[in-house]
């Protein structure tokens, strides 16, 4: 088959530039990379297909065709919409119409349309939806996170819609969404609990009610286990341990060096809840006696000296931080380690397990949790939020494979810890089963494919029809007042 994957807003490249570094190069683009290079694998020709963009802050995006070695089945297409500038994904919206007509266009010059499409986020599958009205070619949805959710966060009402709607373009979202479910043929979702909390959201449920339960699919992301392999032998790159252990040298005091680490490894944001942990260790003495903490950042070098390049949002919680850690005197007990690539997270882990650290991911609510799944595919015992997707992936039934905690209360987040370290063979070892077993990208791509399959071979189509959606053939037409009454 010759299946392509939609994903208009980040970007793709050899090197995984940006990766972490911005709020459009998150946890979606590894997904996305990681299903198709092993669909490419299994002998598919694969298309990632995103945007082209010549700009200068962003030069390696520049080209038409790019590629991953050792993948020859896949490649990396940029089709131009909107201008030449990186765009924030809040202001794709209006140029989706110019890039999926590029993208058809695009192929009909290669002489051949492609077989399946896959979507991936809410301007993904608007696009598919676009293109499938244009050639009846079937697609997937995989929303990886629902705009309902975002806006539940927030706090969104009726009040404040109209405020938080100007900032996050919700109501652009809401609509994609809609549509995008409306005429997949697949959905995918991560965990069984995805499907029936984000799906079923007001929002959405007089819509997704009258869905046919088959079409949504189970597919769990997985680890790379080749990148994060638990620690064998030295396969810690020499350059990355000299910076750990310089890093470790610099913040953390000579007495507890060899100390175990809790990493908190998440983008600073505050949905991922760094300071419920923060406070969790400062308040606990026995857990800030008994580990250090290790706070990943990328891009800055020394927190404690220099943080001016983080974002606005990101230098209030490391202002917070840093208050935390004066007031309760943590200095010499935290460490604040940029960490740049997959490759240098992975061995970071790997460094520190030797040392039984454990891995903390404290989110507010994670749909689904890819986070800890690396980590405990690298050796680290998980502590994740038990909001959302991650109760499916530490829990089966009554075997444990990790420890949940309620991040809203901090007694529970530091006994959460203890638990880990206490019975930190049996949780290292729960987790690489856990991971060995279910969470592979291997096992994620033969899933997709199943599905793919049985869409491809149902003999009935479904019309689309989304012209009263347009108006100029490209402004997305939003009825406020009707999302205002589902809300």
């Amino acid at each position: 088959m010759h299946i392509v994957f939609l994903n208009p807003q980040g970007n793709f490249d050899k090197k995984d530039s940006y990766w972490t570094m911005h709020p459009d190069f998150g946890g979606q683009l590894v997904y996305v990379k990681e299903v198709a290079s092993e669909m490419s694998k299994l002998g598919h020709k694969v298309d990632i297909i995103t945007r082209l963009i010549i700009d200068e802050e962003y030069p390696e995006f520049s080209q038409t065709f790019d590629c991953y070695e050792g993948l020859p089945n896949l490649r990396i297409v940029r089709i131009p919409c909107g201008g030449n500038k990186f765009l924030n994904k809040e202001l794709l919206w209006e140029h989706l119409y110019e890039w999926t007509n590029n993208i058809i266009t695009f192929y009909k010059q290669e002489g051949k349309m492609f077989d399946f499409m896959t979507s991936h986020y809410a301007d993904g599958g608007l696009s598919a939806v676009m293109i499938k009205a244009k050639t009846n070619i079937s697609y997937s949805f995989t929303g990886h996170s629902l705009g309902a959710q975002k806006f539940d966060k927030l706090g969104g009402n009726k009040t404040n819609y109209d405020e938080l709607n100007k900032k996050y373009q919700f109501s652009k979202r809401f609509i994609a969404e809609r549509l995008t479910m409306k005429y997949s043929d697949i959905i995918f979702v991560s965990t069984t609990q995805e499907k029936q909390e984000q799906y079923t959201h007001k929002l959405y449920c007089n819509l997704t009610n009258d869905l046919n339960p088959l079409m949504f699919i189970v597919a769990p992301p997985g680890a790379n286990t080749e990148v994060f392999a638990p620690c064998l032998g030295d396969n810690i790159n020499k350059e990355t341990t000299i910076m750990i252990k310089n890093t470790i040298k610099r913040d953390i005091s000579e007495s507890r060096r060899k100390l175990p680490f809790i990493i908190l490894a998440s983008r600073l944001d505050p949905k991922k809840n760094h300071l419920g942990l923060l406070k969790a260790y400062a308040k606990n003495s026995e857990v800030n006696s008994r580990l250090n903490l290790l706070i990943s950042l990328r891009g800055i070098d020394n927190a404690f000296i220099d943080y001016r390049k983080a974002s606005n949002e990101e230098k209030e919680i490391l202002d917070e931080m840093m208050r935390i850690i004066k007031e309760n005197s943590l200095f010499g007990k935290v460490t604040f380690m940029s960490i740049n690539s997959q490759l240098e997270l992975a061995d970071t882990y790997r460094y520190l397990s030797k040392q039984k650290s454990i891995f903390a991911l404290t989110s507010l609510y994670e749909p689904f949790g890819l986070a800890p799944i690396e980590a405990m595919s690298a050796g680290l015992p998980a502590l994740v939020t038990k909001y959302g997707g991650p109760s499916d992936v530490l829990r089966e039934n009554s075997e444990e494979f990790g420890v949940l905690v309620d991040v809203f209360d901090i007694a529970d987040i530091a006994n959460g810890i203890l638990k880990l370290l206490n019975n930190y063979d049996y949780y290292k070892s729960q987790g690489l089963k856990r991971v060995l077993n279910k969470y592979t990208w291997k096992s994620t791509a033969k899933t997709y494919l199943k599905a793919i399959d049985n869409a491809l071979n149902k003999i009935q189509k479904q019309e689309v029809i989304i012209d009263k959606y347009f108006i100029n053939s490209s402004q997305l037409f939003i009825d406020d007042s009707l999302i205002k009454k589902w809300i």
